[in-house]
């Protein structure tokens, strides 16, 4: 099995330097079986998001194709489907895929992130802010 690093994915995504874009696309098309981690998605989107300015759901769009090519394995392919769900529905990818990276054996998620915690809510997850230290 063959891993990429980011830099690939984004080649691949964006298209935006024609020798590395084809041998992006060339690499991720024709090699049999190549496995992506969880933390080059998250620098996927980061990147695309912070560097390229892309709206949420061409981000989304780009994770989407790039994990259902069908010689692609994803680490915890579970986990991600379930993170790219609820960025799907406003909450901040790497949040998300934090939370579903930890859920599978734990209670609740504590954050001091109010954002996170908001929309964590608003999306039913078991998502909340320590208790205050009393004297």
């Amino acid at each position: 099995m063959t891993a990429v690093d980011t830099n690939i994915l984004v080649r691949y995504a964006v298209n935006d330097e024609p020798t590395q874009s084809l041998q992006a696309k060339t690499l991720l098309k024709n090699t049999d079986a190549i496995f992506i981690s969880k933390t080059t998605l998250l620098e996927f989107e980061w990147v695309l998001r912070s560097a390229y300015k892309l709206p949420r759901e061409s981000i989304l769009h780009s994770i989407l194709t790039i994990c259902g090519l069908p010689n692609i394995t994803v680490e915890s392919a579970w986990q991600v489907a379930q993170a790219c769900e609820l960025y799907s529905k406003g909450l901040d990818f790497a949040d998300a895929l934090h939370y579903y990276s930890a859920n599978t054996s734990v209670e609740k998620f504590y954050t001091f992130d109010e954002k996170f915690i908001k929309n964590g809510k608003l999306l039913n997850l078991q998502i909340g802010k320590p208790d205050p230290i009393l004297d």
